[in-house]
């Protein structure tokens, strides 16, 4: 792991103090600390066979071939169909098989996104896993406020989060629905925020075509137009109406995303059992059939267009209809999905710290540790709500966001696999306690005890009596003061003044050409 500290320096530090008291400033003095995206040294776990993978990718290819696919209100989508030899009848498209595989494999197998700080570049493909938040919710609760409409300030401290969670590589989207902000404005303030607040990569704006644009234009302002032109500075969440219905809202802001060489991520948004088949592999099929055709589009518009297999499933409770998270079935297509999408050669995003849970507590802990787990053993590459998700995804909690970011480290611990190093080896150590002995003084523990286990910052493992006699605080208690904290610490990154004036002058013209609509 590649860790980056900032803030302050420690070595000055040690120069001027005497030894105690230089550990203790250390100790003490905040810091910012950056983990590299995850590299997996670990094997992926495959839960189909061959067959199976077969059977699967076959009756893909016979639901669009057959069944085919919605493009609604979208006749350019359908005319492009046409052209490249699929048969369109009304709204309805039917892609001969093998068609939209072999569009599909124009893409790229592995896509680096960009951050305006090079050193937070991250590789999406492959070995990889890059983490960002949570994405989409209206409402935010927190310790001392509650449940409540999320407003742009609920959004500024989420990306300050984000910039200050070591574990977390991406500053994300959407991390909550900013509603004190017209609809047709808030993207620019949403925008503005991950290009300011932090120089983490992020995510751009798909809810009309023309704030796609608005993205690229002011991405192109942060990075300059020819560095856009060749490469992918945001990736973009494009959902799919499942079943098998593409709609042309998110199609335009697809269509504007690769003409302009920027990563989508082309998810189906199914809930097992009302959007999909109650059987995983009725599903996976289902899954790959959307994803093909979605995948397939992006090519048509643009060939090598960097795009990413989603796969966001979920259960339903059959006896309220409520969704379910963190549930075997979903673990399974998570699995499944996985497989078929390294098999197209394609970046795979799913999981996430997803829970049904109203308040961050043991459900929400087993149901997100039950994702995270599964996220990162079945090959995801982009973890879209690895923290901060809580009540089926309509609030983003600041406690759990903290609780959830701090249990990314174990991910990343999971993810490096088994040192066999001379040094992880340890037969120093062992030879020298000898039977009997204990490890605490020996030299191999003085040299590695700072890295060699992961810690929490947030978890409490005091003895009773400090525990109880420091207030005997409950987790979302301590996640709270851990937020507090980080927000105290916060440093804006630096960012070049003639930028930020421009992207602020960007963001005026258009807002003053644009009456307010809440709807």
């Amino acid at each position: 792991m590649v860790e980056i500290s900032s803030l302050q320096s420690t070595k000055s530090r040690r120069r001027t103090r005497g030894g105690g008291a230089a550990r203790r400033a250390e100790r003490t003095a905040p810091q910012l600390e950056f983990s590299r995206f995850i590299e997996r040294n670990i094997p992926n776990f495959e839960i189909l066979n061959a067959e199976a993978l077969e059977v699967i990718e076959y009756n893909a290819e016979t639901v669009l071939e057959k069944i085919g696919v919605n493009f609604a209100d979208n006749p350019e989508a359908l005319a492009r169909w046409r052209d490249v030899g699929a048969s369109v009848d009304g709204e309805r498209v039917r892609i001969p098989r093998g068609l939209a595989r072999k569009l599909c494999a124009n893409t790229p197998s592995r896509i680096t996104q960009h951050a305006r700080n090079a050193e937070r570049n991250v590789e999406i493909g492959g070995n990889t896993l890059v983490l960002a938040p949570v994405y989409g919710p209206p409402f935010v609760r927190d310790f001392d406020g509650g449940r409540r409409y999320a407003t742009i300030a609920d959004f500024q401290k989420f990306v300050k989060l984000s910039y200050m969670s070591k574990w977390l590589h991406h500053s994300g989207g959407t991390v909550c629905e900013p509603t004190d902000i017209a609809v047709n404005k808030r993207h620019f303030d949403m925008l503005y925020a991950h290009m300011t607040l932090t120089d983490k990569p992020f995510m751009g704006s798909v809810t009309e075509p023309v704030r796609a644009q608005d993205t690229i234009d002011m991405c192109k302002i942060l990075f300059g137009d020819e560095f856009v032109d060749n490469n992918a500075v945001t990736t973009n969440l494009i959902n799919i109406n499942s079943p098998l219905t593409f709609d042309p809202i998110m199609m335009g802001a697809l269509e504007v995303y690769a003409a302009n060489n920027q990563a989508c991520i082309v998810s189906p948004f199914i809930v097992g059992g009302a959007m999909a088949p109650v059987s995983v592999a009725g599903t996976l099929t289902q899954v790959l059939a959307e994803a093909l055709a979605g995948i397939a589009y992006s090519q048509i518009i643009r060939p090598g267009a960097p795009v990413i297999f989603g796969a966001f499933v979920t259960s339903i409770d059959m006896n309220s209809g409520a969704p379910t998270f963190g549930t075997p079935e979903a673990s399974k297509i998570l699995y499944g999905a996985g497989q078929l999408a390294r098999r197209m050669g394609v970046p795979f995003r799913s999981g996430g710290g997803l829970c049904g849970s109203k308040l961050p507590d043991a459900q929400a802990a087993y149901e997100t540790s039950n994702t995270l787990n599964a996220a990162l053993l079945g090959g995801v590459n982009f973890m879209l709500h690895a923290c901060g998700w809580l009540e089926g995804g309509l609030v983003s909690s600041f406690e759990k966001f903290v609780m959830d970011a701090d249990q990314l480290g174990v991910l990343h611990s999971i993810a490096a696999g088994v040192d066999i190093s001379e040094n992880g080896q340890a037969m120093g150590a062992i030879t020298e306690v000898q039977p009997g002995g204990h490890f605490l003084g020996c030299q191999h523990t003085q040299d590695n005890f700072k890295s060699a286990f992961w810690r929490t910052q947030v978890l409490d493992y005091k003895p009773f009596e400090t525990w109880s006699e420091e207030g005997s605080h409950d987790t979302v208690a301590l996640a709270n003061m851990r937020v507090k904290k980080m927000l105290d610490e916060y440093q804006k990154p630096a960012i070049d003044p003639a930028i930020d004036e421009a992207l602020l002058s960007y963001i005026a013209k258009k807002k003053e050409n644009m009456p307010d609509a809440f709807g």
